[in-house]
């Protein structure tokens, strides 16, 4: 063989195996007129980006938008790390908290295909604690009557058990007392401990009879324990992250990793941002802090709002939903698992919104802000991120900053509408 030929197998090779690890980092690339997009458009979102930066709204973000497969948008603006003047990168980690719902939900769902739980399972099957909960009676200062029916893992994926979260001025001061935590807060303990006496709280309402926000889908992390005999994480590692390669998804963040993630912020009441450090922050009953990602026991997996990731990791998450439960050749869930994890299980019992196992559903205009995209999914986190996938258009959105509370910004609030409006066909 000649040397120029050997130099062009060579070449050959070492591109055959690098292709794959590169690629695994997020999905394909292209044009936004390939996949029916405006790229005018999509610099609006650029745009509002840097204007929430300009403005001290934010300290950077990044957010990418996908249509067929394929990232057609990609931007990271301002800094991960102002003091340290530290730009914002794709590469960024962000806490993503409650983001993390759909994941833990997907986890379940993969034991739900398993045959290993039921929808209508007892919560009490796998949590004996939560067998005879209470309920409070509304208006009336810790006077409770008993639940009519058992909590179900349905429930919990639901937002329907009657768990809520520590802002809640009723059983907020219960769960404090109690010392159950939600994931936005160093915890040295583990889920066991602090869901058996989660159960042990009064229920805010009746099972099944409305829908309210709250800690349920940490009662599911649980569950996922139980059921499968691991950890959160070792099943989260296994059965979702290594086949999506989600390669920096995690509840606690790698040394090596750490100079990626990007430092929390909240407005000042006069204009700017004030870094987020290791000092707890007290709104009511709430109690959170920054730093839990890296300190301490390094025990306790929320399910309902621990992780963190990359916008890169939690677009291959999306893909595979929309995907229908499967990215490169790798099956996470069955089609029809995730067919019936997306569409709307709540009805009447939440007047703003749909809610599927784990996911907003948008059930009409009106309740979209007049966007066409009926049908599509979604959550977003504590910590200023968002996402979105809408079936019927072939398109995923993610936005992801690090701030709270919100205070004047608006790019999640917008950022759907500006990558509709970017639509062409």
């Amino acid at each position: 063989m000649k040397r120029t030929a050997r130099i062009l197998v060579y070449c050959l090779l070492t591109l055959t195996l690098i292709a794959p690890c590169a690629l695994s980092q997020g999905l394909a690339e292209t044009t936004p007129r390939s996949v029916g997009l405006s790229q005018e458009r999509l610099d609006e979102i650029t745009a509002l980006m840097q204007k929430h930066v300009d403005d001290e709204r934010i300290a950077g973000a990044v957010a990418a938008v996908a249509r067929r497969g394929k990232v057609a948008y990609l931007e990271s603006v301002g800094k991960r790390d102002i003091e340290n003047n530290v730009d914002m990168s794709a590469d960024t980690i962000f806490r993503i908290a409650s983001m993390t719902k759909p994941i833990t939900s997907v986890a379940a769902l993969v034991l739900y295909d398993d045959g290993l739980i039921k929808l209508n399972d007892p919560v009490s099957k796998y949590i004996p604690e939560f067998d005879r909960p209470d309920v409070l009676v509304s208006g009336q200062i810790r006077k409770t009557i008993p639940a009519k029916r058992k909590i179900t893992i349905k429930h919990l994926l639901t937002h329907t058990s009657g768990l809520t979260y520590h802002w809640d001025t009723q059983v907020g001061p219960l769960y404090k007392e109690a010392g159950v935590t939600h994931g936005l807060i160093q915890d040295d303990s583990v889920l066991a401990e602090k869901m058996k006496k989660l159960a042990g709280i009064p229920l805010l309402h009746q099972p099944g009879e409305k829908w309210t926000y709250g800690l349920g889908v940490d009662v599911l992390g649980r569950v996922v324990e139980v059921a499968s005999g691991k950890t959160l994480e070792e099943f989260f590692q296994e059965r979702i992250f290594e086949p999506l390669s989600m390669k920096d998804t995690h509840f606690f963040i790698p040394d090596d990793k750490m100079p990626r993630l990007a430092a929390a912020y909240a407005p000042k009441p006069k204009g700017g941002l004030r870094r987020l450090g290791s000092e707890p922050v007290e709104e009511g009953s709430l109690i959170y802090s920054a730093d839990h990602p890296y300190v301490g026991r390094r025990s306790y997996f929320s399910g309902g709002g621990g992780l963190c990731s990359t916008v890169g990791d939690y677009m291959r998450f999306s893909q595979m939903l929309l995907n229908l439960g499967e990215l490169d050749g790798k099956r996470v869930l069955k089609r029809r698992t995730v067919r019936l994890m997306t569409r709307d299980h709540v009805g009447e019992l939440s007047e703003n919104q749909g809610f599927g196992l784990g996911v907003s559903v948008a059930r009409n205009a009106k309740e979209s802000g007049g966007l066409d995209c009926v049908g599509s999914y979604g959550w977003g986190g504590f910590w200023y991120t968002t996402f979105f996938v809408d079936p019927k258009k072939q398109m995923i959105g993610v936005c992801m900053a690090q701030l709270h509370p919100e205070g004047g910004a608006t790019l999640n609030n917008r950022f759907k509408g500006l990558v509709y409006k970017a639509l062409r066909n």
